[in-house]
């Protein structure tokens, strides 16, 4: 027995050694999932895994994901980056050295995605966050993607917004100091702002830092400014704080706020407070139509909630990661190679219909695509208001 167990052993030995490196890994297809799943934005994790589990059981249900007349199984490699930093740049580093994915999505905000998107690119491995709109994610790495708009898009969007709608022309800016996402924003806006009506028609430009709950200090300098519209780009957990101690001061004009307000935690963390508001995002859940419709029906049965833009940003991520292997035409096996053919593939998709807007790649890895203008209804929902493209 002995005897034939060695021979054996030395036959499967024979058999692996004919094979080329990375063969192992071309049998099954590895996607990282670097998500928020704890911290500050635990939805923002959420709707990233719920998205990326459903578009892998469609996969599954087709019997593997079919690329260059083979289908392959496919793994999801989940990671909690617990909305910092430095846990995103040791998710990504774990998924690419140690677990081999192919390609990584997330994360989602900038303030993980940009540095995580560093490693990526000095790993030469693809990586595309669903919804990081900071320049600093993919500029100069051409291994990074993005399946949003960008903030130097969004900014003027939403001061043209704010200028067409209201016919303001005195505004002021609340925003996190220590964030990428939101400072960056703030600077577009700003930029955006005057431009349109003059130095100094930003009255009150007021900061703070991340884990702050009263606000009470930078709203009274913004109500006794002059202000006619206050912008504040921040994550739900802030917009609620933000909104309700405005109201509190006495602040009874508009304000205006951008995609990170998409989450339905906003509405439900801010209630009443933030009806009747505006913010600029990436789709509309209320009266949306066709393949977005069939998304939204389907997540709301599965999780018992109506899914926010991350969760359907993310489902156009998986698309866009899917399109891309199988462009490549077929696998070698070699998980260095792979990953190249992914990235050249990723960008040169044109025209793909997304439940999120149509997007083209032209090399990069920033996507032309629409924003929308997103009105919060007395009912609490996110009414598509108007669009706005490039």
């Amino acid at each position: 027995m002995r005897k034939r167990s060695l021979v054996g052993v030395c036959v499967l030995l024979g058999f692996l050694a004919f094979f080329p490196s990375g063969w192992a890994q071309a049998q099954t297809i590895k996607i990282g999932i670097n998500a928020e799943l704890t911290g500050d934005i635990p939805k923002v994790g959420e709707g990233t895994k719920f998205a990326a589990q459903m578009w892998l059981e469609d996969v599954k249900a087709a019997g593997g994901l079919a690329v260059g007349g083979k289908k392959y199984p496919v793994e999801l490699v989940i990671e909690d980056n617990e909305s910092k930093a430095e846990s995103a740049v040791k998710a990504a580093t774990k998924m690419i050295t140690e677990d081999g994915v192919l390609v990584m999505v997330g994360p989602q905000a900038s303030k993980q995605a940009v540095p995580a998107g560093g490693i990526a690119n000095n790993y030469k491995t693809p990586m595309i966050s669903p919804w990081s709109t900071n320049p600093d994610t993919t500029k100069d790495r051409p291994y990074v993607f993005r399946a949003c708009f960008l903030d130097p898009f969004q900014g003027p969007v939403l001061a043209n917004f704010i200028t067409t709608e209201f016919k303001f022309t005195k505004a002021a800016v609340l925003y996190d100091v220590a964030s990428d996402y939101p400072k960056g924003l703030a600077e577009f806006f700003k930029m955006a702002w005057e431009r349109l009506h003059g130095p100094g028609s930003v009255v009150a430009y007021e900061s703070f830092t991340t884990k702050d709950t009263d606000f009470s200090s930078q709203l009274t300098k913004i109500k006794n400014s002059g202000a006619q519209v206050l912008f504040t780009p921040q994550y739900y957990n802030e917009v609620a704080l933000i909104v309700q101690q405005a109201h509190q001061l006495g602040w009874k004009k508009p304000i205006v706020g951008s995609d990170s307000w998409g989450s339905a935690e906003t509405v439900t963390l801010c209630g009443k407070d933030c009806y009747g508001l505006f913010f600029s995002t990436h789709y509309a859940a209320a009266g949306a139509t066709g393949a977005t419709k069939e998304f939204i029906i389907r997540y709301q049965r599965k999780h018992g909630y109506v899914p926010d833009d991350v969760a359907a940003l993310t489902w156009d991520a998986m698309g866009l990661v899917q399109k891309a292997i199988q462009d490549t035409g077929g696998l070698t096996g070699d998980l260095k190679k792979d990953r190249e053919n992914v990235r050249s593939a990723m960008g040169r998709i044109k025209n793909f219909k997304g439940i999120t807007g149509d997007m083209t790649f032209s090399g990069g890895g920033d996507p032309t695509k629409c924003a929308v203008i997103v009105r919060i209804s007395d009912k609490g929902e996110f009414e598509f208001y108007k669009a706005a493209c490039p």
